[in-house]
This record gives C-alpha cells, sequence and structure tokens, in this order.
C-alpha cells in the first residue's frame, strides 16, 4: 500500500494537524508505505501563473513545475486528503494544488479524434480518503451542497479506479467541538482509516 497524504492547513498545532497524525499512526500500523505534502510547510504556490496556464496541454512539460507532486501522485495507490472546510468548500491552498497538479495526461486524458470527453488518468489509485472539519452543522453543509467533498469523493473519485473505496469523516460544528467530540471524531478517522486500508498489502521496507 502506497499512501499519498496531502495536508492542508496553517497552523501545525490545528485539530486538522491531530486528524493528519492519527491518519499516520494507522496508515503505520498497517505497514504502509506514505509521502506527505505538508501543503503549508513547504510555502506550496497555489496560483497557476499564465505561463503554466498557457502550457497547460502541453504533456509532458506541464508537468515541470510541479514534478514533485505528479511524481507522487502516480506512485500512490492510496491518496488521502486531510484540510479544513472553509465555506462549505476546499482551502484557496487545496484548490491550487488541485489546479496546478491534476493536469491532462496526469489526472485525466483529454479529448481526442476517437474521444469526445475526458478520460480518467488515475486508475492506479484504488483507495481515496477525505477528512476534514466545518464549522456550520451536517445539515447546513447538505444544503448548500458540501461541494468540497463532492469536488474529492465524486470529481477526483471518478477519475480513479472504477471499483476504487472510498472513506469520508467530517467533524461538523467544529466552533462548539468539545474535548470528548474531537476525541470521538480522531476515533472515528482511525476507522475510516482501518476501514480503507482493509486488505492492502504492507509495503513498507524492511530494515537491514
Amino acid at each position: 500500500m502506497r499512501a499519498f497524504v496531502i495536508h492542508c492547513h496553517p497552523d501545525p498545532a490545528s485539530f486538522t494537524a491531530a486528524v493528519r497524525d492519527t491518519v499516520l499512526d494507522r496508515l503505520a500500523a498497517h505497514g504502509a508505505e506514505v509521502r506527505v505534502a505538508d501543503l503549508y510547510a513547504r510555502g506550496f504556490q497555489p496560483v497557476l501563473s499564465p505561463e503554466e496556464w498557457r502550457g497547460y496541454l502541453d504533456a509532458p512539460a506541464n508537468c515541470a513545475a510541479v514534478a514533485r507532486d505528479v511524481d507522487d501522485l502516480r506512485w500512490c495507490d492510496t491518496l488521502i486528503f486531510v484540510y479544513p472546510t472553509w465555506w462549505y468548500g476546499l482551502p484557496a491552498m487545496l484548490k491550487g494544488w488541485l489546479d496546478r497538479v491534476l493536469v491532462p495526461e496526469v489526472a485525466f486524458l483529454m479529448p481526442d479524434g476517437a474521444n469526445r470527453t475526458i478520460r480518467p488518468g488515475l486508475r492506479h489509485i484504488e483507495r481515496l480518503g477525505v477528512f476534514t472539519t466545518c464549522g456550520a452543522s451536517r445539515w447546513l453543509t447538505w444544503f448548500v451542497g458540501a461541494p468540497g467533498k463532492r469536488t474529492l469523493t465524486r470529481g477526483i473519485g471518478i477519475l480513479c479506479a472504477a471499483r476504487r473505496r472510498t472513506v469520508f469523516a467530517a467533524h461538523y460544528l467544529m466552533d462548539s467541538s468539545t474535548p470528548e467530540s474531537r476525541a470521538a471524531h480522531l476515533a472515528r478517522v482511525a476507522a475510516r482509516v482501518d476501514r480503507l486500508a482493509a486488505g492492502a498489502a504492507p509495503t513498507a521496507p524492511v530494515p537491514a
């Protein structure tokens, strides 16, 4: 199992960081090989530049500016996102990561003479995990349409393996959360990661 974890939060001491650590602990328990992209810690530049936009369709040159993340994306069979939900959607940093990294001939194949629509490019990804926190209630998030969740579980999900396994967990009403609710959520995250990893072969290298 090769897991690529995308972590997006500006505060290294945040509850979102605790969620990330729970994810990493459970992946380690399952013997997964893991790569982490901590977008804020890396100072990832989320803005798609005019130069990148003009070369967006020019593969493989369109990967040059984000080669590290593209390599990790191609390497993994498990993709996990850990982030806070802001205004019902993805933080700008994470949305910018999608804009710049999920380029043609990596995440999807462009229409051509034989195909009128795009085709999936991430069929090697068999597991997709999404872990978030929301200030709004579950009901209000549902009423608005949960655009962040839908972008990742559906928009990216449809580019992954047809029989992919998907897990999702959100802590709603974060502004009125309690130590008990946060602990319960971390336990829920751990259980979801266990479900995601069930049946996966460990790939961590054996020490010499």
